[in-house]
């Protein structure tokens, strides 16, 4: 199935927490990378008080359902030493299953495509960068999304080689 998982990270070395989770992605078992998005720097979506983020999102071609990939995301949020002291708040690893195929969940655990996912230019922006042509189930076309959508700060990493 093809899949598009976001990453977000604004601590302890957020650059290398994002490039090290998408190592750990293709080391998923039934998975492989398909493409990935450049590195984004984006403002805090919630609390002010805290650094801002390194995004990207990731294309993975998977075997796993989508509550198994979705147990493994969170296995590597562990091992990235994740803990959420709030809302919204910071974090070294943030994970989240964007799109499975075409499919619309909707259950405790999962929701996809993930709630928000439109209105946020740290996801809307990396997705049409390897994915330009895509439909969000039950929204519409990413490219006219895009265009609905603010770049609020969003802005590309410069990667020094």
């Amino acid at each position: 199935m093809r899949v598009f998982i976001g990453l977000g990270s604004n601590l302890d070395d957020p650059q290398t927490q994002i490039l090290t989770a998408i190592a750990d992605i293709k080391n998923l078992d039934d998975t492989h990378l398909l493409s990935q998005s450049s590195l984004y720097h984006s403002p805090p979506m919630g609390p002010q008080d805290q650094p801002d983020y390194v995004n990207a999102v990731v294309e993975v071609d998977t075997a796993l359902p989508p509550h198994l990939l979705l147990d493994n995301l969170q296995k590597l949020e562990q091992k990235h030493g994740r803990i959420k002291k709030r809302h919204w708040g910071e974090r070294t690893l943030d994970l989240d299953i964007l799109l499975y195929s075409n499919l619309i969940i909707d259950d405790e655990r999962l929701k996809v495509p993930h709630p928000g996912l439109t209105e946020r230019a740290f996801v809307v922006y990396p997705l049409a960068e390897i994915a330009a042509d895509i439909t969000i189930p039950g929204k519409g076309d990413l490219a006219t999304i895009k265009q609905n959508c603010p770049l609020d700060g969003l802005r590309k990493v410069e990667m020094h080689k």
